[in-house]
């Protein structure tokens, strides 16, 4: 089997297949059900067979760690504003025309400066030592992950760490009844609902995912959907009527629901970034069928994203792009006004806002080749400008690799700082535009160590440190 520089030298056995014939196995993972001869991968590029019996080649390998918050992964109903820890793998089941994380999905595309190893203990330890009380399993598709992500959701929950699934669920059955045992949260994407569409675009059917949707419904666990609006595809009232439909049909009005707008990626940039007007139309629809909770996602517009009291109508969360604030719940999760319990669980308070000395930004010089990092040797800066095209950033740890580090995140144009620590192997975190009056943010810190801030083009998006980085960061930087 052809080693790739990302690839671990020898696979692990992997679960959920069975043999072919003497030099091929099946795997039953997903409904592709591959059945790669002897030292050749699957479709998804990370699982194949070896002497004629399946084995993974990504345990433990990802992109770096990533502190987030759960409004990332399309989750408004669960915890509002808490802090997750991203993990990402590589490889995919699917392969779509205009995947957003396409870089590290397609492993064609891979750059292995991205990819990090860990193992299930380190993971928790990042949780622990950082306390972050959440693990999401997220960007391109945690099912090609599904050994690690049992070992280490199994794990996590023994910690008291809540664990999240962010997937568009192209599995079979019996994968998805071991994830109901060691997943708290999940936050399913619908394509489409037409078949044709998947077929074309994604390589993958449409019938399995709402099958193993309709089987998380099923139980116990939380549940979120969404759905991106892509211009020129799945973007007319007909399909959207169609998701609709079939959410009120097979999931109930109480289900968050949320459309969620495009940006030109992959093999899909002839067209522009979904207009807020269809997202709105979409929302208009879903409301005028029944559904209680419709939320917008990549949008900082006003209001379409709050979440209201369904009894008396006072404002219960409000929401400005990846930002949260629960303004009218008590700890149980009741209405303070009208004491109706509200579909939010366990809400939290408004996160404190942090003041510290004033500093002068005239004192830095950029070196813009080498990221954005400063050359001051007192004190080091990046100063970003927020631009239409991203409104949120990660933060990444050049050299040190999660060494331990205080930053401090100044708002330009808003009152409103941040003291951020990184320890214990965390070397990538977000920061989001947060007020319609912020235009940017002043990041600083002492020490020795060197930071890259990368651009995100949407929520889910992770932006690879390769060639592609300068790109995406330079219109953000100061000069």
């Amino acid at each position: 089997m052809t080693q790739n520089k990302w690839q671990a030298k020898q696979g692990r056995p992997a679960q959920h297949w069975q043999p072919f014939k003497l030099d091929r196995a099946e795997c039953r993972l997903c409904p592709r059900h591959c059945q790669p001869k002897n030292n050749r991968m699957g479709f998804c590029g990370v699982r194949g067979t070896v002497e004629g019996k399946f084995q993974t080649f990504n345990f433990g390998l990802s992109l770096a760690a990533t502190e987030e918050v759960i409004e990332t992964e399309a989750v408004n109903h669960f915890s509002p504003g808490t802090r997750i820890l991203s993990m990402g793998n590589i490889g995919c089941m699917m392969a779509c025309s205009f995947c957003q994380n396409w870089e590290t999905s397609q492993i064609k595309h891979l750059d292995p400066q991205a990819v990090r190893h860990y193992s299930p203990a380190e993971v928790v330890e990042i949780c622990l030592k950082n306390n972050i009380p959440m693990i999401s399993w997220t960007y391109n598709d945690p099912v090609v992950w599904h050994e690690f992500i049992i070992e280490t959701s199994t794990l996590a929950q023994q910690h008291g760490i809540k664990t999240l699934y962010k997937s568009a669920f192209y599995i079979e059955q019996k994968p998805v009844e071991e994830l109901l045992q060691c997943i708290d949260i999940f936050s399913l994407s619908l394509k489409s609902l037409n078949d044709k569409f998947y077929q074309k675009h994604t390589k993958a059917r449409i019938q399995p995912v709402l099958e193993r949707i309709k089987q998380v419904a099923a139980s116990d666990k939380h549940l979120e959907i969404s759905q991106l609006l892509i211009p020129e595809l799945n973007d007319s009232d007909e399909d959207i009527i169609q998701t609709i439909d079939w959410v009120l049909k097979n999931l109930g009005t109480e289900i968050p629901l949320h459309f969620v707008a495009f940006h030109p990626a992959y093999q899909y940039q002839q067209v522009n970034r979904t207009d807020v007007s269809s997202l709105k139309q979409a929302r208009r629809l879903a409301y005028s069928k029944g559904l209680k909770h419709i939320y917008l996602g990549n949008t900082l517009d006003a209001g379409l994203n709050d979440t209201f009291c369904q009894q008396c109508g006072v404002l219960l969360v409000q929401r400005y792009g990846l930002h949260a604030n629960a303004i009218n719940l008590d700890e149980h999760s009741h209405c303070c006004q009208c004491g109706t319990l509200s579909s939010i669980i366990r809400p939290l308070s408004s996160s404190p806002e942090l003041t510290f000395p004033s500093f002068s930004m005239e004192t830095s010089t950029f070196d813009k080749e080498g990221g954005g990092h400063t050359e001051d040797t007192k004190k080091k800066q990046i100063i970003i400008h927020w631009h239409e095209e991203a409104q949120s950033i990660h933060i990444l740890q050049l050299d040190a690799k999660g060494a331990s580090d205080t930053l401090f995140i100044r708002s330009i144009g808003y009152n409103h700082g941040i003291k951020k620590t990184l320890s214990h192997g965390l070397e990538r975190f977000i920061i989001s535009r947060q007020h319609p009056s912020e235009t940017g943010v002043v990041i600083s810190w002492e020490s020795d160590c060197q930071y890259q801030a990368l651009a995100l083009l949407d929520r889910a998006h992770y932006p690879t440190y390769s060639c592609t980085s300068e790109q995406q960061i330079m219109p953000l930087i100061s000069d």
